[in-house]
């Protein structure tokens, strides 16, 4: 057994660039090609593996990797338990249950004996039969939403990020089975080792902003309450009388209404900067 650590990643598809650029912006030093299927990261007691996405829950169970980046749909389709240590926010997408546009289906129980084709045979199954709803399971590798067309099943289950997809292949999504995204998983609690740590602070600062602003001291009451901050604002004097400066962590998705809170409670100079890494 190697003595360090590997953590598997996608090796093609659309997981697979984000995956590599979130561990090096954990610091994480290494290079890759085309044809790599490992490497050594060269600051860190660390190896990447380069797999397939779909493979990655299984080396991970099997402790063949200690750590593996893949979407939720396809750990839960795995039938493997793996510690999810942490959503990492990209690779966002929906297992969807979705028929022809002229099906009379309308609801989840309308799909009770019909022929449901997916590429993700092992969860349709366990979610249908949760339900009490008898399907018949066709699995499918690609082309999943040609099946209806084909008559090779009645509908589909499949993933969905815009839905535009199923709107050119003329399908109506009825229900989503599952919302999923990329995640680091451990194949043990590795929630506090010094890589799960890492990638944890990248993923916390990509969804924080920092904020400076110069304010009157009296606004102090009112900024405080548009911007808390991760414990409270920093306040620091100015040389010029009755003006401070207030430094903050704001989540990103509040810049819309926070901006302009803080310009009517007299704020000005505003800056807003990315955070890199932030632990909580």
């Amino acid at each position: 057994m190697s003595d360090r650590t590997r953590i598997a990643i996608p090796n093609k598809g659309r997981l697979a660039d984000p995956s590599a650029e979130l561990l090096r912006k954990a610091g994480l030093v290494f290079e890759m090609s085309a044809r790599s299927l490992s490497v050594p990261v060269r600051n860190m007691p660390v190896e990447v593996l380069f797999v397939r996405a779909d493979d990655i829950p299984e080396l991970v169970h099997d402790d063949v990797a200690q750590f593996g980046i893949t979407g939720l749909d396809l750990v839960a389709e795995s039938g493997f338990t793996p510690d999810v240590v942490v959503e990492l926010g990209f690779g966002r997408c929906r297992l969807t249950a979705a028929v022809e546009e002229t099906s009379p289906v309308r609801s989840l129980d309308d799909f009770a004996e019909l022929r449901v084709a997916t590429s993700h045979p092992r969860t349709v199954a366990s979610f249908f039969a949760g339900k009490g709803i008898p399907v018949t399971t066709i699995p499918l590798r690609g082309s999943v939403e040609v099946a209806p067309k084909l008559d090779v099943a009645d509908a589909i289950v499949d993933l969905v990020s815009s839905g535009s997809t199923l709107m050119v292949n003329g399908l109506r999504p009825v229900a989503t089975i599952l919302e999923s995204q990329a995640a680091l998983i451990s194949s043990d609690d590795g929630r506090h080792t010094p890589l799960a740590t890492m990638v944890r602070a990248v993923v916390t600062a990509r969804r924080k902003r920092y904020v400076l602003m110069n304010a009157p001291a009296h606004a102090i009451e009112t900024i405080e309450r548009i911007i808390p901050g991760a414990d409270a604002p920093t306040v620091v004097p100015l040389a010029h009388d009755g003006m401070v400066a207030v430094h903050s962590v704001v989540d990103a998705d509040e810049m819309w209404t926070v901006l302009p809170e803080l310009e009517a409670a007299g704020a000005s100079a505003i800056l807003v900067l990315p955070i890199e890494q932030m632990i909580r």
